[in-house]
């Protein structure tokens, strides 16, 4: 993609509204744009890491069995008048009705729609078990949204739903799906505590919610510094053995992990020495629930046995927040200059920057590496415009693509291009004829 063509409208200074690190930095880079109070649009660039995010997310997803569906994001009032949920969730749900004066609401969530697809459409237990998700945005009416799109009014989610013949069965469902969160957040860069929570609106009988340290977080968190030391989460792990799953299941639950909600001193003191102990702010980024039949019973997702019999099935339900993790990452990957995307997630992986635009040489040798690196698979933003040398730097590091490819006149003397690592600062001299064969090793 040609800088000179692309809609990025960066901004020179921090906007004066914007009270945290990735909200400044989303909106001067160029990503989102406020449309109204918690209302974003997503411009291009912003848009391209949204995708990778929810990429990385459905690929785990899929690993594990989950079948991608995808929900309307308006609902009837009588699922939630079942469920009895309608009355009881409170003003953060979107009531509207139709020309027809039928109420309806702009869901906020989706057990009850699944629960009622699931119950028209599965009878018997040979059709079990089951994990169906989609990505969806989602709509709640926060009294005081903040944050930028770290606590919106609309929100890209991805929600998963499990449901299973028995509680054991249930069970297993759930530490795999723990463990896929846990993957999940690896993939993408982040280190995310898995905390015991209340269930709230939800509803269920266990839940973890999903925390990643940082100074900006809404949620006091206690944990055990042995976290950071679990190995393998991030690995190729079978999420499909149940064995293996439970395993790690019981080395992450073992640990002292809580937030301020179910923080008690003497327990923490109690079950963490002193020297691991670690106490800080957090911000959530998923949440798993085991909802067992509160949702089944009620509504009638029942399946047959052999002998005629029918049971409710046992349910539970998994959170993703992706619109807020693309703030999280960069709560938790900045610099004074700008965000510094990791390779994972960036917009693009290289940053191209013509030092002497409208020169025959340097035009010429740009023209032939931008399209030797496309054809060898790496993204790449040609910053091909008149600007000056320190305009164009300063707007490759705010935006933060993991490498810049940077070509002058000295460098096309000697066939050397410089590339810089966004992450580390470190620049080194690589020929041109071996640039791609470079950069694919790095990121590809």
């Amino acid at each position: 993609m040609r800088f000179s063509r692309y809609f990025l409208p960066t901004l020179k200074d921090n906007p004066t509204d914007a009270q945290i690190v990735s909200h400044r930095l989303m909106l001067r880079a160029g990503l989102v744009r406020q449309m109204n109070s918690g209302i974003y649009t997503w411009l291009p660039m912003g848009l391209r890491v949204l995708k990778n995010i929810e990429s990385i997310i459905k690929q785990e997803q899929d690993k594990a069995g989950a079948l991608e569906l995808l929900m309307p994001t308006l609902q009837s009032a009588d699922l939630w008048r079942e469920s009895g949920r309608y009355d009881a969730y409170g003003p953060e749900m979107l009531r509207i009705k139709d020309r027809h004066n039928r109420d309806m609401l702009y869901g906020p969530t989706n057990e009850e729609m699944i629960t009622d697809i699931f119950r028209n459409n599965v009878k018997s237990y040979k059709k079990l078990p089951q994990i169906l998700y989609h990505t969806q945005w989602k709509f709640r009416d926060e009294i005081r949204p903040r944050f930028g799109v770290m606590r919106g009014r609309e929100f890209l989610m991805k929600d998963a739903y499990s449901f299973d013949l028995t509680q054991d069965d249930a069970q297993i469902t759930y530490q795999k799906m723990m463990i896929v969160y846990l993957r999940t957040f690896a993939r993408l860069g982040l280190t995310a505590i898995p905390m015991q929570a209340d269930t709230g609106p939800i509803g269920g009988d266990m839940s973890h919610e999903f925390l990643v340290l940082a100074p900006t977080g809404e949620s006091s968190v206690y944990f055990d510094k042995a976290f950071y030391d679990l190995q393998n989460i991030d690995n190729d792990i079978d999420v499909n053995n149940p064995d293996i799953v439970a395993k790690i299941f019981k080395q992450v639950t073992d640990l002292y992990a809580v937030a301020d909600e179910k923080y008690d001193e003497e327990s923490f003191n109690k079950n963490v020495p002193a020297p691991r102990q670690i106490a800080g702010r957090g911000i959530e980024v998923g949440h798993i629930f085991y909802l067992g039949t509160k949702y089944s019973d009620i509504m009638g997702a029942n399946v047959a046995y052999p002998d005629g019999t029918e049971s409710a099935v046992h349910m539970g339900c998994y959170g993703i927040g992706v619109s807020r993790l693309m703030a999280c990452l960069i709560e938790a990957s900045h610099d004074d200059n700008g965000i510094i995307w990791n390779k994972a997630v960036a917009p693009f992986h290289v940053g191209l920057i013509n030092l002497r635009q409208n020169t025959p040489e340097t035009d010429g040798v740009c023209e032939t590496l931008y399209n030797q690196l496309q054809n060898a698979g790496i993204t790449v933003l040609y910053h091909d415009t008149d600007d000056r040398a320190g305009v164009k730097f300063a707007d490759m590091d705010l935006i933060g693509l993991p490498y810049q490819v940077v070509i002058g006149p000295n460098g096309v003397k000697n066939s050397l291009a410089e590339v810089k690592n966004r992450a580390t600062g470190e620049k080194i001299e690589i020929p041109f004829d071996g640039l791609a064969e470079y950069l694919r090793s790095e990121i590809l």
